[in-house]
């Protein structure tokens, strides 16, 4: 009598698990486009979070990177469990259809996702120079999403399976360079970020004194926190600040000071010896500046 060969294990278990770990990467990146959006910090023992999540890297089309992914995962996520959606009692060709298809779907989206978590660890890595925590266990997720579907599986035909990971790494890497290819070819000073708003009077004033009061603002050319803090100041107040680059980058950085104050997170306000981390209000740097000029603020 011939005996059947048992189902490995990984194989009865494989869509629990890449519906579980698919989970957990949605949970991560709702996390962060939430703190993206709402222009906070992360709960990150490092600074490298912020650095990251600040980089404009993190916008794409306009919208938190983050975004994309929890997209991503929730798809992911959705082919996973499908099959079970469909009653195999009266659908039971269409429910093997439907898993044949999600597998290779699945492979075909697993193997974009790990392509880009690669280039996005390289750039962390390399070119921000910061760990966000986040980020490298949504890269993790990806990896091993990437490695549940190609062993959850018995695949018949391997070379398909090589042939789509070809074509699909070619048209990631191809995408995902023409998406990023504004922020790497220009240089610092040609940066996203313009400021767009009129200074009023008082704004002017206020930019004026902290710069003559040996107030300083500390920053880096590709920090949205730093785009919103100018744009509170406006066009005519911005050139009148005490703005210190601290991004080898930007434009006449001065690393050396930034290093000796020890800054670690964009923006940083010192004044009068007090350093003040974050978006200030116009209100507040008045009050702990000693700004006694006009404080009707505001920007058209």
């Amino acid at each position: 009598m011939i005996r059947r060969r048992s189902t490995p294990w990984i194989h009865q278990k494989s869509r629990f698990i890449i519906a579980s770990v698919a989970a957990f990467g949605a949970v991560i990146a709702a996390y962060l486009t939430f703190v993206k959006l709402t222009g906070g910090s992360a709960a990150c023992p490092t600074t490298g979070c912020d650095q990251v999540l600040e980089s404009p890297y993190a916008i794409v089309f306009g919208l938190p990177l983050p975004l994309f992914g929890l997209v991503a995962y929730i798809i992911m996520a959705g082919m996973a469990v499908s099959p079970w959606l469909i009653n195999t009692e009266t659908q039971k060709s269409l429910r093997t259809k439907t898993e044949d298809w999600t597998w290779i779907l699945m492979f075909a989206q697993a193997s974009a996702m790990m392509i880009f978590s690669f280039y996005l660890m390289y750039i962390m890595a390399f070119v921000i120079k910061a760990l966000c925590i986040y980020c490298t266990a949504s890269a993790i997720c990806s990896i091993s999403l990437f490695l549940l579907v190609l062993l959850g599986k018995d695949w018949e035909d391997r070379g398909q399976l090589f042939f789509i990971a070809v074509v699909v790494a070619m048209i990631t890497l191809i995408g995902t360079l023409a998406v990023y290819a504004p922020i790497n070819s220009p240089r610092a000073e040609e940066s996203q970020f313009n400021i767009t708003t009129i200074s009023d009077p008082a704004n002017i004033e206020l930019a004026e004194y902290l710069t003559q009061s040996g107030a300083k603002m500390y920053g880096a050319f590709w920090c949205g926190h730093c785009h919103d803090q100018k744009q509170l100041f406006g066009q005519q107040a911005v050139d009148k600040m005490p703005y210190i680059e601290c991004d080898k980058e930007g434009k006449n950085p001065q690393l050396d000071l930034c290093k000796a104050k020890n800054i670690e997170s964009y923006p940083t306000w010192e004044i009068k010896g007090k350093m003040y981390t974050g978006i200030q209000s116009l209100e507040k740097l008045s009050e702990v500046s000693g700004y006694k000029g006009s404080r009707a603020f505001g920007t058209r």
